[in-house]
């Protein structure tokens, strides 16, 4: 195995300076720079990351705790923060909780600092005792909406504003029986996109109607397809819908179809997230879109920002741009 003795005998420079572009830095010679690359090349040369992060007084790992990487959202934000992680140099461990306090407390526990830097979470049922255990000097960012009372920092978007958004959008479409779809008693992320649909339905003068908001204790398909059959055996089924994933819309347009029900015409149905898969249901979903790049990039960066010092430093809340992707399912 080639060493930084061999490259640099080969470009003929010195040890310090094959380890200056090993290691990136900007204040080596073009020329030298190009007679070291051209060197790694020709040997094969591969920096020892492990020994480089122990000089650095790092394990090079970072941790992310996800509820359900099924979930499309969750699975392209995590290859999104590997993503952000790798041009840092960092390897992500993957912690996949099912939404449970039980296995979310469980995956905080194993957090320490010979492990991994620090940690990015995604809770959906941690109380804030749940921290107390927490080794110290780990730093940590909360994904979400998930309400602790624990001073870490935190990314997400504005799912009020977000889902009041989403349901103007409906009622400038001439829909008045508007229904909501992901309704669920522990989930701040649920309470959030109500309290928007809420709003919406508020400023444009609607009453609403509680057999139009229905729960769901899981946001995958089938429990859109359940909800929806619900809905439409109502005497009066709504005219549009609002769905808190799109998982769950997916699911409600399969329903509708089934039954006969023409979308967007008979109604129209917005989700949430914009995963890969909206963009090819039939009809594509109108949806909204965090974005989830700015998420997984503002997350790995604050978590760089603690662990080359900024421990001392008030928690930071950063909030992340959405839009409304509109497509088909709203558009007559």
């Amino acid at each position: 195995m080639a060493t930084l003795k061999d490259v640099a005998k080969l470009a003929g420079v010195s040890v310090k300076t094959v380890s200056n572009v090993v290691n990136g830095y900007d204040f080596v010679k073009p020329e030298n720079r190009r007679r070291v690359e051209e060197a790694l090349a020709s040997t094969g040369y591969r920096p020892n990351l492990g020994a480089r992060n122990l000089r650095r007084g790092r394990t090079g790992f970072l941790g992310l705790m996800l509820p359900e990487l099924s979930i499309p959202y969750f699975g392209e934000l995590a290859g999104l923060v590997l993503q952000a992680a790798q041009e840092h140099e960092w390897n992500v461990l993957i912690e996949q909780t099912l939404g449970t306090r039980e296995r979310e407390r469980d995956a905080l526990s194993t957090l320490g600092p010979h492990l991994i830097d620090g940690a990015i979470i995604s809770p959906e049922a941690l109380h804030t005792d749940d921290f107390e255990d927490l080794a110290p000097g780990v730093p940590l960012v909360m994904l979400g909406e998930h309400v602790v009372d624990v001073p870490i920092d935190h990314v997400g978007i504005d799912n009020v504003q977000a889902a009041r958004i989403a349901v103007r959008h409906l009622i400038s479409l001439g829909r008045r029986r508007i229904a909501a779809i992901g309704a669920h008693p522990q989930r701040h992320t649920a309470a959030q996109r109500l309290e928007g649909y809420h709003f919406a339905l508020e400023e444009a003068g609607l009453a609403p109607i509680p057999e139009l908001v229905l729960p769901a204790l899981r946001y995958h398909r089938a429990n859109g397809a359940e909800a929806m059959a619900q809905l439409l055996a109502l005497p009066e089924p709504p005219d549009a819908v609002f769905c808190f994933n799109d998982l769950l819309a997916i699911g409600a347009l399969r329903a509708a179809a089934e039954r006969g029900v023409q979308v967007p015409s008979d109604m129209a149905i917005v989700g949430f997230d914009n995963n890969e898969e909206s963009a090819y249901s039939l009809p594509s979903l109108t949806t909204i879109a965090p974005d989830k790049a700015a998420i997984a990039r503002a997350a790995v960066d604050l978590l760089r920002r603690r662990i080359a010092g900024g421990s001392d430093l008030a928690p930071e809340d950063v909030q992340t741009p959405f839009l409304l992707e509109i497509r088909n399912s709203t558009r007559v």
